[in-house]
This record gives C-alpha cells, structure tokens and sequence, in this order.
C-alpha cells in the first residue's frame, strides 16, 4: 500500500487504538487472573474460541475461493489471506488455555476420573499430554498451510505465473480436508471434552460453520471500512455484495439446520447422558440467551438477507455482519460457559474484558498484516473479470 493512501492512514489509528485498548484490557485480565483464576480461565477459553474461529474461519473461505473462484472472494482475498497470518498469535494465545487445563476440564483431575468409569475408559485420550500434543500438531500443521497459502499467493503478485494458480488450488483441496479434520478434533478437544460425559456427532459441523459465519461477518463488516477510503469502491459492485450477502444467508441457515438437526436428535432420544446438555442451558436464565440466539443469530438475519435492497447496500450488509459478529460471541458465551457450576446465568466482569483484550491485540496483528501486501491480488486471472465487471 502507499503510504499516503488514507485508507493506510486509516488502518494505522486502527491498529493503535486496538493495540492500546487491547494491551490495558489485558492488564485487567491479568488482576483478574490472579485473584480469580478459575473464572478468569473461562473467560479466557471462551475469547480464545471466538477469536481463533475467525482465524480458522479464514483458512476455510480462502482455500475455497481458490477452488471455486468467484469475484466475492477476490475481494476478501487479502483480509482472509492476512486473517491466516494471525495464527502464530493463536499458538501463542493457547498457552495460558495449557495452563489452566485443570481449572477448565474435570478430567484432569485423577479423583474425578476415579469416580467414573466412562472417564476412565477415555484417559487413553483424554490426558494432558496427549492434549498438549495434539494441540501443537494443529498448529503446526494451520501454520504450515497458511505459510505455503501466503507465499505463492505473495509471488503471484510479482509474476503471472499460472502454475502459482495451480499450486493454490492444488494445495485448497487437500487443505480443506485437513481443515475439516484437525478442527473436528480441536472442538471435541476444547469444547465437547469440557463435559466430557456428553457427545453430539454434528456438534464438529456446527462448530466449523460457526467458524465460517464469523470470518465471513467480520470481512464484510470491515469491507466498508476499506471501501470507503481505497481503489476498492470503484470496482464492489451490487453484485458482488449480493453475493457476499447470499453467502452469508447461506451459512446463517446451515447454523440453523445443524444447531436445530443437533437439538431434535438429543431431544427426541432424551437419553441422561446426551440431553442434560441441553437442560443445563434451558433453566436458571441460560434459557432467554438461547431465545435470543433463535431470535438474532437466525431469525432476524434470515429475514433481513431475503431482500435484495439489504445485500446490496455495502453500509447496512456492513451493519448487519457487524451485528452478526456479537451474537457470535454470546453464541460461544452460550456453549461454554453453562458447562461450569455456576448456579445459572450471570455475568462477570472478565467475560466482557478478557474478549477486549485479546480482540484488540489479535485486530492490531491483522491489520499489520493486511498493510503488509497490496489490497487486489495482482496477477490474479479473477482481476481482469472483476475490472470488467465494474467497468
């Protein structure tokens, strides 16, 4: 980017202020961690869930974009691209999650495990080392893709090169996979393993889906931003807003189907060990948050995407992801935190802060990397398409 470019200038009083915001939350949560170390640990996970799923959530659109093509994901390229390289940040955030293992899952505790012979059958996989093990493997292997993601998509913009457009797409397929894997067992590891007497065979979908919505509000939300003030608003046309739009439509109901498909099959088998997950989150005030989520993470956005006027005004399909992005976090708010005792729904200081902090460490690091590269892939085939488009 040039360095008089307003949209840079932008970009660096956003990275400021995010470091900044992000850097005295943290300080907060660090008080907080020593006089409340449980919750604070809860908190945490529950941030770390949320803002590594948009992480995550990058690698999935972005190793489909290269597989399926498509103008809407020429212009999220570079936010999803940047949003890859923020997860050395991610392995590195995982760590006090390491730390607190036996503040946040009961198998960690031998007394515990002793008390049930379900958990003593799952020791040979739910154990701390083999947890920490895992854990290292995913990110190794997250960080190998992004890496080789990132390097030929920065080579094809010095060179037309086409066979850096096949090594993308030859790397997507493979890459997708390994996606779908390794988050399967990062969700059954981090969060089904928080209750670990309870199991869902489409819990892993739903968490994956989750992942995509978020990055998905979060790109179209800042597409806005970098519109208004770069090249870029010359060439996003209503088209291709509509289809960011229907995408997002499109993941908004696959959350509901999989979130209702999970909900029917518990329910109607109403077997102790499956539906108790439920039951927690119905009772004590859990319940007007899953009314809530019924209402804004499906209801009032599915309505909203069906009109055309909504996908194709880039300010209120902006609003309307932003919006979409909160809720997201009281949807991770909803799924954590009823797996600890707490005597029902109320709220502490940290599930607020800790969110902050680490939100305003992990926007300052994607924005550093998004001014890192030029906004348009260059030499991309999809580029000539797009300014024909637009023309």
């Amino acid at each position: 980017m040039n360095h008089s470019d307003p949209l840079l200038k932008q970009l660096d009083r956003i990275q400021h202020r995010s470091l900044l915001v992000g850097i005295v939350a943290a300080v907060a949560c660090a008080a907080g961690a020593v006089y409340t170390p449980q919750q604070f640990f809860r908190s945490y996970l529950m941030a770390y869930l949320f803002w590594s799923g948009i992480s995550l959530g990058c690698f999935a659109l972005v190793m489909l974009h290269h597989l399926v093509g498509g103008g809407w994901g020429f212009l999220i390229r570079r936010m999803l691209e940047s949003g890859t390289r923020t997860m050395p940040l991610m392995a590195l955030f995982v760590v006090p999650v390491l730390l607190g293992l036996r503040y946040l899952y009961v198998w960690t505790h031998p007394g515990a495990v002793a008390a049930d012979r379900l958990l003593e059958h799952k020791q040979i996989y739910l154990n701390v080392p083999f947890f920490v093990a895992r854990t290292a493997a995913y990110f190794a292997l997250w960080i190998l893709l992004a890496y080789f993601l990132n390097k030929w998509s920065s080579r094809q913009d010095r060179s037309d090169d086409p066979a850096l457009r096949r090594r993308l797409n030859n790397l997507s397929g493979p890459g997708l996979v390994l996606y779908g894997l390794t988050v399967t067992l990062a969700s059954l590891d981090w969060v089904m393993s928080l209750e670990p007497d309870w199991f869902s065979t489409i819990f892993s979908a739903l968490f994956m889906i989750g992942q995509v919505l978020s990055t998905l509000a979060f790109v179209i939300a800042l597409l806005m931003l970098v519109a208004s003030r770069s090249s870029l608003s010359e060439i996003l046309s209503s088209r291709y807003m509509n289809d960011l739009g229907n995408l997002l439509l499109t993941f908004v109901m696959l959350w509901a189907y999989m979130a209702f498909s999970q909900f029917l099959i518990i329910w109607s088998g109403n077997l102790p060990d499956e539906i108790t997950w439920y039951l927690d989150r119905m009772k004590g005030g859990w319940e007007w948050i899953a009314v809530l989520l019924i209402v804004f993470h499906f209801a009032v956005p599915f309505l909203l995407l069906l009109f055309r006027g909504v996908k194709r005004r880039i300010r209120v399909l902006s609003a309307l992801a932003a919006a979409m992005l909160v809720v997201r976090l009281v949807d991770m708010f909803w799924t954590v935190e009823p797996a600890f005792d707490r005597g029902g729904l109320r709220f502490h200081w940290l599930d607020w802060v800790v969110p902050v902090a680490m939100g305003g460490i992990w926007i300052a690091v994607f924005v550093w990397q998004l001014k890192r590269r030029p906004l348009l892939p260059l030499h991309d085939p999809l580029l000539r398409e797009v300014l024909e488009q637009s023309a």
